[in-house]
């Protein structure tokens, strides 16, 4: 639907950029031209996706191991990139997430989702604004948020809270780096299953009810649907189009409120069992990590 050539001559850092929606988005930013840059804090998943991304003849890509919740490394990545030659523009869409109820969580779960989601886009966003902006450069930032910014839902308010802010964010940016020629908006998705998605918010399907089942269009979205929508936002031939959130979710949000408001019919038995199961993914992520 887009010419080969529409994002040829940029460069885009796609966080997260590894697996799921990250490489599907960093995937289709190089058959439509870019160089492409991918970060992530498991640098053997960067590895086979930047070879794997070559191998099907795409353009240049370079992968950087960082963990963007330490502004400090954020900040180091995005100098390494600089020296090499600037970006045009920044897909954030690192994420982390898990069911719980929220008056079980500590403090340190809490921060586990906020430091990435929040914390994390903000360092790697103003990283790249203060080089844009020293250098007159223009540029576009997509970032990846959920509908619930707009509905709320319960079981993973660490998220909720952390995306509202980079909504926040988002038309906030928008406005006060507009007059410097950088646009910023933000995709928010509905059911777009990924291995991460699956394990973290749907680790026992027999407790947890299939999210797409409520999508009007009757599926769930497909990964490349998403990847050309954040191709159309860091085209420059929509220039004009900034401080905007749009959603993907094939009209699941207006059929219902919340994703995970379905739920609260589980008891504590069925919580602990969800508790024990997040801990093994995360140990089973943790160890993968090295």
């Amino acid at each position: 639907m887009f010419r080969d050539d529409l994002l040829k001559g940029k460069r885009i850092l796609v966080t997260g950029g590894g697996t799921g929606l990250g490489r599907a988005m960093a995937e289709r930013c190089l058959e439509l031209g870019a160089a492409v840059d991918i970060c992530g804090r498991r640098v053997a998943v960067l590895e086979e996706a930047a070879a794997s991304m070559r191998q099907a003849g795409g353009g240049s890509v370079t992968l950087h191991h960082c963990d963007i919740r330490d502004a400090v490394a954020v900040d180091d990545m995005i100098g390494a990139i600089w020296r090499s030659g600037p970006l045009d523009g920044l897909i954030n869409n690192a994420a982390g997430n898990f069911l719980a109820r929220t008056h079980e969580l500590s403090p340190r779960a809490f921060d586990a989702i906020a430091n990435t989601v929040l914390h994390g886009t903000f360092y790697c966003t103003n990283a790249c604004g203060r080089r844009w902006i020293a250098e007159g450069r223009t540029a576009s930032v997509v970032s990846i948020v959920v509908t619930w910014v707009w509905t709320g839902s319960p079981y993973v308010v660490p998220s909720t809270m952390s995306k509202a802010g980079v909504v926040a964010m988002t038309r906030s940016l928008a406005v006060e780096w507009g007059p410097h020629g950088i646009r910023l908006n933000a995709i928010a998705p509905g059911a777009f299953p990924t291995e991460g998605a699956r394990a973290r918010l749907r680790p026992k399907p027999e407790l947890i009810p299939d999210y797409a089942a409520t999508v009007p269009l009757g599926r769930a979205g497909e990964h490349a649907e998403l990847a050309n929508l954040t191709a159309f936002l860091l085209a420059d031939e929509v220039a004009y189009l900034t401080g905007q959130v749009i959603a993907i979710d094939g009209g699941q949000m207006d059929a219902g409120h919340g994703t995970f408001s379905r739920l609260a019919g589980l008891d504590d038995e069925d919580w602990a069992e969800i508790r024990e199961l997040a801990r093994a993914s995360d140990v089973r992520d943790k160890a993968a990590r090295g």
